[in-house]
């Protein structure tokens, strides 16, 4: 009896126990290098994952419990986020410049938007510091592609239709070939003329236009047979001789080759301008006004000495974030100093460096070595601007 008391109480204590309680769970003991959060969907805080803050949202304080969302916030004003996030704090909307247009306003999920004037375009594929002026095609040219925000006007060259004859040819060429034509048939008439002037009956119409390329001697009178009139064929022209009169005076005679002369001379012009048209004078092109980096740059005066560069600070924001490492190096900074300051938000990181250089430059540090670094970075746009606030705010004045 009392063996088979102490088999029950054995077999009661055996099945008391959890069977699964023996052996650890799969993951029941877990360390933080080990849990795997859903990419874009979740975040790790600690050992556990917690969701992600939607769009237009930041987070405040991080879940205690896996898969819940922790505190979110929404954006403020003139600030946004577009994805879901775990950001500490919301990115500030981009401002549109002067040169530039509002495509759409800057919301809690959305950057604003903006695009160059009509008129001007940049290149998305560059960093487009200001907007360009748009391309004009040349009168010999016609457009292929018109000008947008983002691409230049697309030219190409006219290609003359084959056989044409352009528009000065078709009214130069007649009018040449009718002068000619005049010249060569007043000549003939003033050639006949003066034979009957200077009474010679001997010389034919050949003869005179053979004066042309000569001196007009064979246009002398010729004597005459017998007195009697004679008929003579010259080009198909019947010509009658007179009778033999006597020869003309040396200063008749002079006077009738001059003559001949002069017309020989107006005739081989004309036939030379038939073939020998001049060619149409190239274009002259306009000479270019000077490119605004070749202006001169104000010297700008502070009010308050010291604490008006240092107000002066927060136009620096405005300078690209790719070009921020080339402004401080410019300045003299290396890159290990620049490093320190990256765990800073961007703002912030302005402000440190520019605050270092202060006190590494002294009397030296003016708002005009800032300027001049921008411009010799070809940041003209971002020092035009840093200007125009400084004077604007009463910080600065121009000594011009």
């Amino acid at each position: 009896m009392t063996s088979l008391c102490r088999l029950t109480v054995f077999l009661s204590l055996v099945l008391s126990f959890n069977p699964t309680g023996a052996f650890v769970q799969p993951g029941g003991n877990r360390k933080r290098r080990d849990v795997r959060c859903r990419e874009s969907l979740e975040y790790r805080s600690g050992s556990i994952c917690c969701l992600n803050c939607p769009a237009g949202q930041y987070l405040q304080s991080s879940c205690t419990t896996a898969g819940q969302r922790g505190e979110c916030k929404q954006c403020e004003d003139g600030t946004y986020t577009e994805h879901t996030n775990h950001l500490d704090k919301c990115f500030k909307c981009t401002q549109c410049r002067s040169d530039q247009e509002v495509v759409s306003a800057c919301t809690l999920t959305h950057n604003t938007e903006c695009r160059c004037r009509a008129g001007s375009f940049c290149a998305p594929d560059q960093a487009c510091e200001v907007c360009k002026k748009c391309s004009r095609c040349a009168k010999d040219e016609e457009i292929v592609r018109n000008c947008t925000s983002t691409i230049n006007t697309e030219c190409k060259k006219i290609q003359p239709k084959p056989g044409s004859l352009s528009v000065n040819t078709s009214v130069v060429l007649p009018i040449s070939l009718v002068a000619a034509f005049a010249v060569v048939a007043l000549l003939i008439v003033v050639c006949v003329r003066m034979r009957h002037r200077s009474k010679d009956p001997g010389a034919d119409v050949l003869d005179c236009l053979k004066a042309e390329q000569n001196d007009c001697s064979s246009c002398s009178p010729d004597d005459g047979r017998n007195g009697d009139a004679q008929t003579v064929s010259c080009s198909g022209l019947i010509l009658t001789r007179k009778p033999v009169r006597p020869r003309p005076s040396v200063h008749e005679e002079d006077e009738r080759k001059g003559l001949c002369e002069s017309l020989s001379s107006s005739a081989s012009n004309s036939q030379h301008s038939l073939t020998g048209l001049p060619p149409h004078p190239d274009p002259v092109t306009p000479k270019q006004p000077e490119s605004r980096a070749d202006e001169k740059f104000p010297q700008l005066v502070p009010v308050n000495g010291e604490e008006s560069l240092r107000k002066c600070f927060g136009y620096f924001e405005d300078i690209d974030v790719d070009y921020h490492k080339r402004f401080f190096r410019h300045l003299n900074f290396h890159d290990n100093a620049i490093k320190s300051k990256e765990h800073l938000t961007y703002e912030d990181r302005i402000h440190e460096l520019l605050n270092v250089w202060i006190e590494r430059e002294g009397r030296e540090a003016s708002l005009n070595v800032l300027l001049r670094a921008l411009l010799d970075l070809n940041q003209r746009r971002t020092a035009e601007i840093i200007k125009e606030k400084a004077i604007h705010d009463g910080h600065y004045f121009s000594q011009e």
